[in-house]
């Protein structure tokens, strides 16, 4: 399929079973967090009915569609420009049927979307807190990295009101939010069970969390076995490599 590209847009060949995804060399262009969830969120359940909050370039959603046996996947992302080019990333791998997109801001969801009706929910929220960190200049930068239009509590509350009884919730986070990130968890009814932390190397301090969570489950937390981006030589882990390549 044919799709024209605008100005300072690329196509990324994902190497992972013809997928590719457009992105904006000038905006906010996924990373390896989003490759990281997409792996760590890929026993999703067959045919689940799956939300993306905040789907950006629709990444994480690209990737389960081939890395599950999930049913659906909606992607909500707000800002209009990136909505735009994720429709056409889902038209370019020819998408459509499994995955849909809305652009719309979460904090409006529970008005649009039936309550407890999805199995599973994935989200790359931003990260930064308002008013801290190096501001991006350029405002779709400042959205994907900073709370300006919602917050770590609006993407964990939204989450608690759409996912049915159980329904399975996947994020990726820096690891200075982990406080906040378990403790609203708790507050908003799902339940912490599984947390990995990401490595750049043996010797660094964690980079990045993964993060999963059930609705209404019974409390138990299992801390997974390290995960380290590149070895002792620089380069990338064999578990890294299985990831970008083998799925």
């Amino acid at each position: 399929m044919e799709i024209k590209l605008k100005e300072n847009e690329t196509i990324e060949d994902l190497q992972y079973k013809n997928l590719k995804i457009i992105q904006n060399k000038k905006g906010f262009c996924f990373g390896m967090d989003s490759i990281l969830l997409s792996d760590f969120a890929k026993k999703i359940k067959k045919n689940a009915k799956v939300l993306d909050l905040g789907t950006g370039t629709g990444i994480i959603a690209t990737l389960l569609c081939k890395k599950t046996q999930l049913k659906e996947i909606l992607g909500i992302e707000k800002q209009k420009e990136v909505y735009e080019m994720a429709k056409r990333s889902i038209q370019l791998n020819q998408l459509q049927e499994q995955f849909k997109i809305l652009n719309e801001d979460i904090l409006n969801l529970t008005n649009i979307l039936e309550k407890n009706t999805f199995d599973a929910i994935v989200t790359n929220p931003p990260y930064k807190k308002k008013d801290t960190g190096i501001t991006n200049e350029e405002e779709k930068k400042i959205i994907s990295r900073h709370e300006t239009t919602a917050t770590l509590e609006d993407f964990i509350k939204a989450s608690k009101e759409l996912l049915k009884d159980k329904g399975e919730f996947y994020m990726v986070h820096r690891p200075d939010r982990l406080v906040d990130i378990l403790s609203l968890m708790r507050h908003y009814k799902i339940e912490p069970k599984t947390l990995r932390f990401v490595y750049s190397n043996e010797t660094s301090e964690p980079k990045l969390i993964l993060v999963k969570g059930i609705k209404n489950a019974k409390p138990f937390l299992k801390v997974q076995e390290n995960l380290y981006i590149y070895n002792k030589n620089g380069e990338y882990t064999d578990e890294i490599n299985k990831i970008y390549h083998k799925g």
